[in-house]
């Protein structure tokens, strides 16, 4: 099973830390469909170099766009040896009869449900072409074979998925092809979901679900559950959650120190051309001082290059960001992916430059622009995340706390995230990441108002 890396992640010389932030569950989750007699071997060549020298009977590779090119390769290579190959993933789902042609078998959607039926076809010597999933459920699923993961790889190994895709349907966004044709957001049992987290050892969790509040009935059973378990973690959920009910106030209980958020835009001309109704008419500052007075770090994500955006745009967002306070901040641009309702729409418009996948990275211009030149675009991207990650503007942004210790979180989670690549780089290339956990752990802390001398302390993880 083989998770293939874009090039960027694969250098010897310089390895970005997103890369090796935790483990894909994709192919582990699938894994746990196999016999116990069956030997395998889980590959991310996002953390390590792919043993090529084998000749297995069975290789299955994980497609998404920026790899594709890379996955196609590795599938012919192991074909030509007279291997078995399967195809499965985001882009394969977008594109199947792109990735027909480098595949003994594709999946479509999610494989939960089809996976098994291949496995069951493939021991009996008549395994199909094409799998389309039809049954979206996870209630009963195995758990997931942790034990073919190579937590030593990853910063923070304790990644988890409780649910599948997301309630709401913006126009940009890669899930709906996936999910195309059915239900696009269910969730394990509660139960399950406690059981999988009570297996994993340590402290911190880091939730890839797209949406973590998405369904307040499980989210909040399932932060009910997790009180006390003494866990700090990682998530992502959207202005309205937060906005709305108690469910927030209750992951922060349950040890919820950091959040995704997807503001994407501060206009709403732009939010209606997304389709991302669940932002409309939402106080953004408001929920900004809710995560806040509860001790919640903000990542919040921003795209540029939507049709109303102008040269104003790049600016007036890193001083908005720095001025809420948000600890870390993701900027994308704009980039149609295959499959999903802008890609279609630019397509008619013919405003798709090309179809190298592998710079479709959110990081370069692959479509003709409005409003922006493409070059004005990529510098103004750039300039972005320079501006945003200064010393100048992370000191700013941590000072909009009105709480030291805060402020002090604030400022080394920034700092260290952008301001200390070097160190990232050394300890990935040393196989030393994983050391790293406790400080991340200790910086999540919980603040405390109080020491023992009634004093406030600036350093959460000694209070």
């Amino acid at each position: 099973m083989i998770l293939p890396a874009l090039t960027e992640a694969k250098s010897p010389y310089w390895r970005p830390i997103k890369y090796s932030l935790f483990p894909p569950l994709g192919l582990a989750t699938l894994a746990a469909y196999c016999s116990p007699d069956d030997q395998i071997d889980l590959q991310d060549e996002h953390v390590e170099e792919l043993k090529t020298d084998d000749v297995p009977d069975l290789v299955i590779i994980q497609v998404y766009i920026t790899n594709a090119f890379r996955s196609y390769a590795l599938a012919d290579f192991y074909r030509k040896k007279g291997s078995y190959v399967c195809l499965g993933g985001l882009h394969v789902s977008s594109l199947p009869v792109e990735a027909m042609l480098h595949a003994d078998t594709i999946f479509i959607g999610p494989g939960e449900d089809t996976f098994p039926c291949f496995l069951a076809d493939f021991r009996n010597g008549g395994p199909k072409k094409v799998y389309t999933n039809s049954k979206r459920n996870i209630e009963g699923i195995p758990p997931i074979r942790r034990d073919l993961i190579k937590r030593h790889l990853y910063l923070v190994p304790n990644s988890i998925v409780v649910s599948r895709g997301c309630p709401h349907h913006c126009d940009f966004c890669y899930k709906d092809a996936f999910f195309e044709g059915g239900k696009s957001f269910y969730t394990q049992r509660v139960d399950a979901a406690l059981a999988e987290i009570d297996r994993l050892p340590g402290r911190h969790l880091y939730f890839l679900d797209d949406h973590l509040l998405g369904n307040y009935k499980f989210a909040s059973a399932l932060f009910e559950g997790m009180k006390g378990m003494n866990r700090v973690f990682q998530g992502a959920s959207t202005i309205d959650a937060i906005l709305r009910g108690d469910l927030i106030e209750k992951a922060a209980e349950a040890g919820l120190r950091s959040v995704f958020v997807g503001f994407e835009t501060l206009s709403e001309s732009n939010l209606h051309q997304s389709n991302k109704k669940q932002n409309l008419g939402k106080d953004y500052k408001a929920a900004i001082d809710r995560l806040h007075s509860l001790g919640i770090m903000i990542n919040g994500s921003f795209v540029f290059g939507l049709d109303a955006d102008n040269k104003d745009v790049f600016k007036k967002t890193v001083d908005w960001a720095v001025e809420s306070g948000l600890t870390t901040s993701t900027f994308h641009i704009l980039t149609p992916y295959p499959g999903t309702r802008l890609f279609k729409s630019m397509e008619q418009q013919n405003r798709i430059l090309h179809r190298n996948w592998n710079q479709y990275d959110t990081r370069q211009v692959v479509y003709k622009t409005i409003g922006l030149s493409a070059g004005e675009l990529k510098q103004g991207y750039d300039w972005a995340y320079e501006s945003f990650y200064s010393w100048s503007n992370i000191l700013k942004a941590s000072l909009q706390h009105n709480n030291l210790q805060h402020q002090v979180k604030h400022f080394t989670y920034a700092g260290g995230w952008k301001k200390f690549e070097p160190l990232w780089n050394f300890m990935i290339k040393t196989r030393g990441l994983n050391k790293m956990l406790p400080l991340l752990e200790a910086i999540l802390s919980k603040v405390r108002p109080k020491n023992r001398q009634g004093n406030a302390s600036p350093f959460p993880a000694i209070a």
